[in-house]
């Protein structure tokens, strides 16, 4: 089973792996051949091997002889076949001594060993090994030169030279032997695209296909970014990043290796740039949603980037003024602010460009407040028939705030004005009104206030008239008791003035003495609405003065007295 695999690495050799060519192949499987060996040639093409016709020395030796035939002559053989034509020459050797190399493909990281033999093996010293005429190696008593691993550059002929013994020593060298070895693989070559967008995959491949001399060699793959390891090793040629960032830019490069890595080859450098997305679709998101938050609540904007890559900066503003209010792409009001209002927007940076959102209106809303009834006092009583209007306000309060009218505890009327008419004695109580607005997501906040209890008083109309004549008789009483107290006054004084003529000379008769009671009275009438008419008398109303003496002096005591009579 050697033999067969041996002769098969052979055919390979010689006819670079499935080549549609006749070969010749060699058992044992050395090159060149020695007759000593007991050589056998197998010719390998295709058609029958009754059809192979065999040549020695580039004559025909046999024809349509067997395809397998033991060498018994030293000579340069070949073999036909009708479909592949005629093999290359096989040299079987008989000479004094001989350099061998293995007969099978030489590749790159093998482990070689060259023999110098001599004739029939006998003895043989002092052997050296040269390439190219350079000498290689010298051996005392070795006749092997291990060539390990592998290289190109071990290509070239070879041979040797050495003391054989055979009835006396007797210096001799081998006939030249090209050593050819063969590419494992390839230098590799590292594809890619060469400017990736961020966030996009990445996927490199290292090229390099196994030498058709040996297909199945296993090769590992490694990568390097900046002389850095970033994959492998690994049997797959492709590196697959699923995402790249500006930091994966760099120089990329990749090596493949032989299994035990006794072959390495590099490819040459791949430049890769990743590309930032600009920057777009910026735009604001609330919790709660729709920027409405109650006043001492907590509100969330956050900012959100449609496309662009990072790493990314925020920056958070409000209105014209763009003072810069945070930053992150969270912006947070943990106790929102009747002053915190108003348009919010967001700015995204990635170091070279720049994206702002829509601007997003946040409401503060605020709870009613301080409810209030106007007019807050009303003139007391108020008269029957009277129209009364009653009007509720607030003094803070988001939009819609609704109204409720409360008379005695109990709805009477909606809206922010109780319009009552003309007013009677039912609409007596006590009043107050509830203002009410529903805040928050959905409205499932509602916020009252109450105001002020207002008290109404109704009067009938028939009882206000005689309140009003009460009023009216009581200031006409003050205005006569003034005018009793005038009226006093000038008659005193012209009292005075009589006695003094009366004593200058004659004249009428003397005033009353001091001290005598001068007696006034004054007649009054009520005046009724509607046509005039004449008033039924009234009872007389009769003041009493008394006045003092004419030098101002005033008489025993005395009393004064006031009566007034009327309704």
């Amino acid at each position: 089973m050697a033999g067969k695999v041996a002769l098969l690495l052979w055919a390979q050799t010689l006819g670079l792996a499935g080549a549609q060519t006749t070969q010749l192949l060699v058992q044992p499987p050395w090159t060149p051949p020695v007759l000593w060996d007991h050589v056998t040639l197998t010719c390998h093409g295709l058609g029958t091997a009754a059809a192979t016709t065999w040549y020695k020395d580039g004559q025909r030796w046999r024809l349509q002889g067997p395809d397998r035939f033991r060498v018994t002559q030293s000579g340069t053989y070949q073999c036909h076949r009708p479909d592949t034509g005629l093999s290359p020459p096989v040299s079987v050797s008989n000479d004094r001594l001989v350099l061998q190399v293995p007969a099978r493909a030489l590749l790159e990281g093998d482990t070689v060993t060259l023999r110098c033999r001599s004739w029939q093996n006998k003895p043989v010293t002092w052997v050296s090994f040269y390439r190219e005429e350079k000498q290689l190696q010298l051996f005392r008593d070795g006749t092997e030169l291990s060539l390990s691993p592998l290289r190109l550059h071990h290509s070239g002929r070879y041979r040797c030279r050495g003391w054989v013994y055979s009835e006396g020593w007797k210096e001799s060298e081998s006939a030249p032997v090209t050593v050819t070895v063969h590419e494992l693989f390839p230098v590799p070559v590292l594809e890619g695209p060469p400017e990736p967008t961020e966030g996009s995959p990445l996927n490199l491949s290292c090229l390099s296909t196994p030498s058709p001399l040996r297909p199945r060699a296993p090769l590992l793959h490694l990568f390097y970014r900046d002389g850095r390891l970033v994959g492998g090793p690994q049997g797959s040629p492709q590196l697959l990043l699923p995402a790249v960032g500006v930091s994966h830019s760099g120089n990329y490069s990749c090596e493949v290796r032989s299994e035990r890595g006794t072959v390495r080859k590099s490819s040459a450098l791949l430049r890769v740039t990743v590309r930032r997305v600009p920057l777009s679709g910026v735009s604001v998101s609330a919790q709660p949603p729709g920027a409405q938050v109650v006043l001492g609540d907590r509100l969330v904007l956050s900012c959100a980037v449609a496309a662009g890559t990072g790493p990314l900066s925020f920056s958070w503003h409000r209105g014209d003024s763009w003072a810069l209010l945070g930053t992150g792409p969270r912006l947070e009001l943990r106790h929102a602010g009747d002053n915190d209002s108003g348009h919010y927007q967001c700015q995204a940076s990635d170091g070279d460009s720049m994206a702002k959102s829509v601007p997003m209106n946040v409401t503060v809303l605020v709870p009613v407040a301080n409810a209030t009834i106007s007019p807050g006092a009303l003139a007391q009583p108020v008269r029957a028939g009277d129209p009364v209007t009653l009007r509720c306000s607030v003094q803070v309060g988001s939009a819609p705030v609704t109204f409720t009218w409360l008379r005695n505890g109990s709805d009477v009327a909606r809206g922010p004005l109780l319009e009552l008419g003309d007013v009677h004695v039912g609409h007596s109580g006590t009043y107050q009104c509830v203002a009410t607005n529903q805040l928050g997501q959905d409205g499932h906040r509602v916020f009252r206030a109450f105001s002020p209890e207002l008290a109404l008083t109704v009067t009938p109309r028939g009882h206000w008239d005689t309140a009003v004549a009460a009023g009216v008789a009581g200031s006409l009483l003050f205005l006569v008791l003034l005018l009793g107290v005038i009226v006093g006054c000038h008659w005193w004084h012209r009292l005075a003035s009589r006695k003094h003529q009366e004593r200058a000379s004659p004249g009428p008769p003397a005033p009353p003495e001091e001290g005598e009671v001068l007696y006034t009275h004054v007649t009054m009438t009520k005046r009724t609405q509607g046509p005039t008419r004449t008033a039924p008398p009234q009872d007389t109303q009769v003041t009493y003065v008394e006045l003092p003496g004419p030098h101002g002096r005033p008489r025993a005591t005395s009393n004064i007295y006031g009566n007034v009579l009327g309704h």
